[in-house]
């Protein structure tokens, strides 16, 4: 736990590429491999970043079989948990392109509204002023490496296709509601498993988000 009192607090909410899986079968990724993790490294003492990632979370989408998943509805307990915060960081819609959930890209990217309303109601800075809110879209899913599987309940090419139009998509919605917007796959990719991000891809994804964060 970083203790400078005047420290910018960095709040990064998003799922299992936050959390740091890994692109293959093993352990999580060491802290100071995660993108989280580097990020803190790059920005330093006078920023304190704090990593709320979780394997399998959605915008707002609840899983028959897996409780707690619905970014959604543990957004409003975490923000007060972490609250003030000063910037947030939010990275989620890999998951809520999954067949079980039969969304469009379009309903994907404007399920970000209902979350936005609840974001805005609670979170806060220490001047009672609005956070500032980088929207990242998620990286591509990559069929073409070595342990995907696109014939699973879980992704298929329709996946793979709605994935890749959350850029544009999101990038409106930053812009309708005032917020910072990046776009993770221009600098990152996934690995072997199509979903998770490679080291590299971490370090460049920190870098970026870094550089969204100091330039303002």
């Amino acid at each position: 736990m970083l203790t400078n009192p005047a420290a910018t607090t960095v709040l990064c909410f998003g799922d299992s590429n936050t959390h740091g899986a890994p692109d293959a079968p093993g352990n999580r990724l060491a802290a100071d491999v995660r993108w989280t993790g580097q990020l803190q490294r790059i920005l330093g003492e006078r920023y304190y970043v704090i990593e709320e990632g979780l394997n399998g979370r959605t915008i707002d989408m609840d899983y028959p079989d897996r409780p707690g998943l619905n970014g959604r509805t543990y957004l409003t307990p975490c923000l007060l948990t972490h609250s003030p915060l000063d910037i947030i960081v939010l990275m989620l819609g890999t998951n809520d392109t999954k067949v079980q959930f039969g969304r469009s890209a379009e309903a994907i990217a404007l399920s970000w509204h209902g979350f936005l309303d609840d974001l805005f109601a609670v979170a806060f800075r220490a001047d009672g002023s609005r956070p500032d809110v980088v929207l990242v879209s998620p990286i591509h899913i990559d069929p073409t490496q070595p342990l995907a599987d696109m014939e699973t309940d879980s992704f298929d090419a329709a996946s793979v296709a709605k994935a890749a139009q959350l850029s544009a998509l999101y990038a409106a919605i930053a812009k309708e509601r005032g917020l910072r917007f990046l776009d993770a796959a221009a600098v990152a990719a996934p690995g072997a498993d199509s979903i998770h991000l490679t080291v590299a891809s971490h370090a460049a994804l920190a870098e970026l988000i870094a550089t969204e964060i100091t330039s303002r």
